[in-house]
């Protein structure tokens, strides 16, 4: 599997071994940590919902996408879900490939297309108090702050 959604913590260091390569002379690696703050607001944990099996699926083939379009030997992904608090990795990719060019190149292809099209849903909890769902496109709270649909 080169794409996966988990409840665990992400091993950036771990996830990196599994891009060695012999004929590998480039490795280009992407966190998105959990930050304290969004749109002027404080932020203090943020919690991710998925459909696990439809997100799994739709990353596989965006990682299948970037191993077609560029000169990569290995790439892959994973996106955490459940309660994160600041600091935590929420998601990793990397690509290992002959060249930099190419390893750039894919890795930024991979998280655009994910933070796109993988159904992965956010809850940003305030440090105010209140909490609310934010559109993973716009990155602006919904109307209400029920579970996502």
């Amino acid at each position: 599997m080169s794409f996966e959604i988990t409840e665990d913590a992400i091993d950036p260091v771990a996830r990196k071994a599994e891009l060695d390569h012999d004929s590998a002379g480039a490795c280009a690696t992407f966190e998105g940590w959990v930050r304290d703050h969004n749109e002027g607001e404080a932020v203090s944990a943020l919690e991710y919902e998925a459909h696990a099996a439809i997100a799994s699926a739709e990353g596989e083939r965006i990682i299948g996408e970037a191993l077609e379009r560029f000169d990569v030997l290995e790439a892959r992904g994973v996106h955490r879900v459940g309660y994160l608090e600041i600091g935590d990795c929420a998601v990793w990719v990397g690509v290992s490939a002959a060249h930099r060019g190419a390893a750039f190149d894919a890795c930024r292809y991979i998280i655009d297309e994910l933070k796109q099209r993988v159904p992965i849903w956010k809850k940003e909890h305030y440090a105010d108090g209140p909490s609310g769902w934010i559109n993973a496109v716009t990155g602006k709270e919904t109307p209400d702050s029920g579970a996502p649909r």
